[in-house]
């Protein structure tokens, strides 16, 4: 795999976008199927309550933006939304808490949780934010296949969305997840008042990690009433199709997935942006606290594109600690 400095990454972003889209599908059909695309379905398991303020963010404790702190669900209720994420087309059940980390008593039932969603055949990820080697070890031991911990955005713009939390200690995060064998879904969040330099910066930084993620989710900000973030202008539909493209050429074998903010993304701009190598997406109305496109909504627009839905693979990619990522 190619070792990309940022100067070669700034270069991509620059390209006509049609010689840029050109290069992105080339990428895309050496190492995928161009004509499937993965589901993912998102559950908040914990919602609101969090310390942190993420200036994007409608869960922290920190602004009034009518969420409401919440526990941990029951077991019974996360296996009944797995369920129906499943008969709905979902390969990969995705689950988030709204802690600034997990406490150790939490771990029991999280595991149960983790145990509970791969005896229905889906991929597991969670995202319960920064974690303890220990508590790495557990999740992976537990047969957590993805731990999910973003960026969100360049370090030199990171202070100005947060500060309860730096960029080295997400990068201390990603360490961990790694180490324990889980496989890393670490992407970013288009639209908190970057620059291009910024999405360049993103790019580098995740694409040069000492093993780039497996998945790669890009989300445009969906800007959410009470936050600091509220009336942030949206970032601009080419711009963000330029980045996914990036990360398309400079992370070649990850799964990217189009996130949060399809909601307000037209037909075409999808269609673009699966062009430009996502193939991943959130499935079912809702995030964890933000709308998203129903699955009418989404069956309809695979079928005027002619894409399929990914079947789960035969046994999910669990990595070995030793061995560090994924070949």
């Amino acid at each position: 795999m190619p070792s990309w400095i940022r100067a070669e990454v700034a270069a991509l972003f620059d390209l006509p976008f049609t010689e840029l889209m050109f290069r992105a599908m080339q990428v895309h059909r050496a190492h995928h199927d161009p004509a499937t695309i993965e589901r993912a379905q998102l559950l908040s398991i914990k919602t609101g309550g969090c310390p942190e303020d993420c200036g994007y963010c409608a869960q922290s404790a920190r602004f009034e933006t009518g969420v409401k702190a919440g526990k941990l669900m029951d077991i019974s209720a996360v296996l009944a939304a797995a369920r129906a994420a499943k008969a709905g087309g979902a390969t990969r059940f995705c689950m988030g808490a709204a802690w600034r980390s997990p406490k150790d008593r939490d771990l029991p039932a999280l595991e149960a949780i983790i145990a509970g969603v791969k005896a229905l055949s889906l991929e597991t990820c969670m995202t319960l934010g920064m974690l303890t080697p220990e508590q790495g070890r557990r999740l992976a031991d537990a047969g957590l296949d993805y731990y999910n911990h973003n960026l969100d955005t360049s370090e030199a713009h990171y202070d100005t969305v947060v500060t309860t939390r730096s960029y080295a200690e997400r990068l201390e995060t990603l360490r961990i997840v790694r180490e324990s064998g889980m496989a890393t879904c670490c992407g970013g969040i288009l639209g908190l008042g970057e620059t291009r330099e910024d999405r360049v910066d993103l790019v580098h930084t995740l694409a040069t990690l000492p093993e780039p993620p497996q998945s790669v989710p890009l989300n445009a900000l969906m800007p959410q009433p009470g936050t600091p973030l509220a009336d942030a202008a949206p970032v601009d539909g080419i711009e963000f199709v330029r980045t996914v493209a990036a990360a398309r050429i400079t992370m070649p074998r990850a799964v990217i997935r189009l996130s949060a903010g399809r909601e307000a993304m037209s037909d075409e701009l999808q269609a673009l942006a699966f062009l430009a190598g996502a193939n991943s997406i959130f499935a079912g109305d809702r995030l964890l606290t933000a709308a998203n496109p129903g699955l009418d909504r989404d069956a309809a627009l695979f079928g005027k594109l002619g894409l399929r839905t990914a079947c789960l693979p035969a046994a999910p990619q669990h990595i070995a600690a030793s061995e560090g990522a994924a070949a």
